[in-house]
């Protein structure tokens, strides 16, 4: 298996920027997020990697950093929890926050599949769908609303699973719904406790309670890999 980072808000030899998308080569070929323009594409040419014969594109979520690059690609099997091009809008200055266009226009452009429940890519992946908010620390509160004016949980956060030899690694676009609950999710969902690695954004942004809490749970669970970007 190969994780190829195609966007992040930081890089090197490649552009970078505010977003996240990654390729997941592994028994199928996944693009999971594809960030909030067409670097995506461009980082992957600087890297030579080919996205002509991807199996399939994932969201983890509908926000405009994780899919706005979806402008740019079409006609290609696409996979997200059914919330995922719900119009959403940011509390502080009420801009739009969401995806660049609707579900009817999703599925218009792409060979669209809308999945709450847990749905197998292939023998090893997994798109978990809805994550369970379990804990009481993770996922209390929000920077986001709906249409109707309702706070926005972001329900549509979801997260990729493969099952490998070496362990479970779990691959995250920002963890709003709790990197500890996605990683209990994946454990549960695969029947399985032995975490390798953990890569994407973990949605910590400050050193508050949420993320001491975080990290005494990462200590505990005795992960090897820890990789955390966006």
């Amino acid at each position: 298996m190969r994780v190829t980072i195609l966007t992040d808000n930081i890089a090197g030899v490649c552009e970078g920027e505010h977003g996240f998308s990654c390729l997941i080569d592994a028994d199928k070929k996944i693009l999971f997020d594809v960030g909030p323009s067409d670097i995506f594409l461009r980082n992957a040419e600087v890297l030579k990697v080919s996205l002509e014969d991807i199996d399939c594109v994932v969201l983890s979520h509908g926000h405009w950093d994780h899919t706005n690059g979806l402008e740019y690609i079409s006609d290609k099997p696409l996979v997200c929890h059914p919330a995922c091009f719900n119009n959403k809008y940011r509390k502080g200055d009420n801009s739009s926050n969401g995806a660049p266009f609707s579900k009817e226009e999703a599925e218009k452009r792409f060979r669209v599949t809308f999945s709450k429940e847990p749905l197998a890519l292939s023998n090893s992946m997994i798109f978990l769908g809805e994550v369970p908010r379990l804990n009481d620390y993770e996922a209390k509160k929000t920077d986001f609303y709906k249409d109707n004016g309702d706070e926005d949980f972001i329900l549509d956060d979801s997260a990729l699973a493969v099952k490998l030899p070496v362990g479970l690694i779990i691959i995250t676009g920002c963890s709003h719904s709790g990197i500890c609950n996605i990683i209990e999710y994946a454990k549960e969902v695969c029947c399985r406790d032995d975490i390798y690695a953990v890569i994407g954004g973990f949605h910590l942004r400050q050193l508050d309670d949420v993320t001491y809490k975080t990290i005494r749970y990462l200590k505990k669970q005795n992960i090897p890999r820890l990789y955390s970007s966006h």
